[in-house]
């Protein structure tokens, strides 16, 4: 894609289904993507994959949003901002949405080049 200040590349990630989340959107002048602009994808990615997660141990469990935030002693509110990937819950965040849903919360490490 070519706008009139240089070449427009979008940087995205497939999330549920074939529902395709665009993460990151910019404008370069030069055929090298920065690196910045790589890193800030990459973060967005990861966490489109928590948030897809969290509405995939929801709906799997058969239960609104509603009833997990009942179930965790909170509102709909704070569920929906988890979903939508608007705050970075705590483990313990986490662990109490996993109790909710009937889920077991997993925290992994991999390698740095296992991800490239």
């Amino acid at each position: 894609m070519k706008g009139r200040d240089g070449i427009s590349r979008a940087i995205y990630v497939t999330s549920r289904g074939s529902r395709v989340v665009v993460v990151r959107v910019f404008v370069k002048k030069t055929q090298k993507t920065p690196r910045r602009e790589i890193d800030l994808a990459l973060k967005r990615a990861k966490e489109s994959s928590l948030v897809a997660a969290l509405i995939r141990a929801r709906t799997r469990a058969g239960l609104t949003q509603n009833e997990v935030a009942r179930r965790m002693k909170t509102t709909q509110a704070v569920v929906a901002r988890l979903e939508s990937g608007g705050s970075k819950p705590s483990t313990r965040t986490l662990e109490r949405y996993a109790d909710a849903t009937g889920s077991r919360l997993r925290i992994s490490f991999e390698a740095e080049e296992a991800r490239r």
